[in-house]
């Protein structure tokens, strides 16, 4: 009988799968026409395109056997790391969804995620194991815990034991663009986490924008610094995907800029994002120590930067593409970009809306706002989420009028240039990590010597902002943050943690028992209003 377009499936999945425009895909294509090229490095591990392909196939045909089946979710507790990179290549082979947890969450948050995501299996680290069995323990939900590097628990799968099991028998799944490649939580204003659900034509339209506004090229060698269980780590490994570039991964820790310059020395990096704080310390080591650098692309978001961090970016590396990014986990992440060029004229700018985006700055009735005014901007595109998993509320509300809201209000200058001036979604960025006051809120809210409290951003020289509790005790007449440091660290991870807590009567509110958090901010979010360093 003749094969039909109709009848193909009953054959072969292969011609949809081929034709598929994901990053296994890439990875596949580099394998077969450079497979001895390096695809990624870590700690003096090089991992070649044909090794990343063969590693991933094994670890999606052992999942594949221990029943992890098309959908499923696989919840990621790794620092960064090659096997970050293989880990979530191999559930995308088989349809399942990665999960990416910030290592830095407590055991009561990590286990919210587990149960909402319905999540099956952690893969892990030795380091980070006694986190994921308490997780396992406390939920009762893990049928399988696999671990990068060596473990005594004899419950435990080893990773290096499945990526060397034959995949003869991996299944051919077809795997549709629309479908879920990643599910980012990202705290929403309620408190709870939201996972956005992000397909892999988002994550395709985010290396489009990335090759357009970093003009990234075959023979680059791109860094990744950011977390990998960050939106911008991963979303930075598509554009290198796309192209068959060399990623350096860099491990997690305390940040050395002198290690770092050293790091970009020896790999001869290209390309590298950091958020302003980095570079305004880069630069001066740079400086102080210079290194032979091949930099043609540095970038930075995630804060604002100064003229001083800009002029000393320039100075430090003229001949270098200076690229400002900016965007939200829910958009993948990209939504506007700033050149260098007009960095400084247009100093607090975000930039303009890339070109793969519909923008629109809008009031609360949805109608355009003239520029210069204050408005929300709201989003359209191929780098749109799909909608927060298990939460159609929360997606009816983010999609509103047919539009994704950004929660960012800002204005528009007559030349397109996009300014921040506020967030609606009552957000603190510090270090380039976003913390919402509404979920440090709930916390001190379930602590037993805590009638009422409120939580704003107090401005500060290291980390831009950091949070400061405003507390109505229930009892007694102070509460240190000593004393409340046991709790803090059972329910929230460590840089959530208010940095001072100021004790009040009773907090302002408006006719309708809304707290004013302006008057707060103007009382007690002054940065000399107590915190040193």
């Amino acid at each position: 009988m003749t094969a039909t377009l109709d009848s193909t499936s009953d054959l072969t999945t292969e011609p949809l799968r081929s034709r598929r425009n994901h990053w296994n895909n890439q990875v596949r294509r580099h394998a077969l026409t450079t497979p001895d090229r390096p695809a990624l490095k870590f700690l003096g591990d090089v991992t070649t395109w044909s090794q990343l392909e063969q590693r991933s196939r094994a670890f999606a045909a052992a999942l594949s056997r221990r029943g992890v089946q098309f959908g499923d979710r696989v919840l990621v507790v790794l620092l960064n790391r090659s096997e970050y990179v293989e880990a979530v290549l191999g559930a995308n082979l088989i349809g399942a969804i990665p999960v990416p947890v910030n290592v830095r969450m407590s055991p009561a948050e990590i286990a919210f995620l587990v149960n909402d995501s319905g999540a099956k299996v952690i893969v892990t680290e030795t380091l980070l194991a006694p986190l994921a069995d308490a997780v396992a323990a406390s939920t009762g939900a893990i049928d399988h815990t696999i671990v990068v590097g060596d473990t005594e628990n004899a419950d435990h799968l080893r990773f290096a034991d499945l990526v060397a099991e034959d995949s003869s028998d991996l299944p051919e799944v077809d795997v549709p663009e629309d479908t879920v490649a990643l599910i980012m939580y990202t705290s929403g204003t309620t408190g709870k986490p939201k996972g956005a659900m992000l397909t892999h034509t988002n994550m395709q339209a985010q290396a489009v924008t990335c090759l357009q506004a970093l003009q990234t090229r075959p023979d680059d060698i791109g860094s990744c610094v950011a977390p990998m269980f960050h939106i911008a780590g991963l979303g930075a490994m598509a554009p290198l995907f796309y192209m068959g570039a060399v990623s350096v991964i860099h491990p997690l820790g305390a940040f050395d800029p002198n290690d770092m310059l050293d790091t970009l020395e020896r790999e001869g990096t290209t390309s590298i994002f950091l958020v302003p704080a980095q570079w305004q310390a880069v630069c001066a080591a740079q400086q102080a120590r210079p290194r032979d650098l091949k930099l043609r692309v540095i970038s930075w978001g995630a804060a604002p930067a100064s003229d001083t961090v800009l002029n000393a970016m320039n100075a430090t590396f003229p001949d270098a593409l200076n690229v400002a990014v900016f965007g939200q986990t829910e958009m993948s992440p990209i939504t506007c970009v700033l050149d260098g060029a007009d960095a400084l004229r247009k100093i607090g700018s975000i930039g303009r809306v890339v070109p793969a985006v519909t923008a629109r700055v809008v009031d609360p009735e949805m109608n355009d706002v003239a520029d210069g005014e204050v408005g929300e901007i709201v989003y359209r595109g191929p780098n749109m989420m799909r909608g927060y998993w298990q939460n159609p509320q929360g997606t009816a509300d983010a999609f509103h009028g047919g539009w994704f809201h950004s929660g960012d209000l800002v204005r528009r200058d007559a030349e397109g240039f996009l300014y921040v001036v506020d967030r609606a979604k009552d957000m603190i960025i510090s270090g380039g990590e976003n913390i919402y006051c509404a979920e440090v809120e709930n916390v001190l809210f379930g602590h037993p010597r805590i009638a009422e409290a409120a939580i704003i951003g107090r401005a500060h020289e290291k980390w831009g902002e950091v949070p400061v509790a405003v507390v109505v005790l229930a009892d007694g007449d102070d509460l240190t943050l000593a004393e409340l440091e046991p709790y803090l660290n059972e329910n929230l991870a460590r840089f959530k943690h208010p940095k001072e807590i100021v004790i009040v009567d009773e907090l302002p509110r408006n006719a309708g028992g809304k707290v004013v958090k302006p008057s707060l901010r103007a009382s007690y979010g002054s940065k000399d209003a107590g915190l040193a360093n």
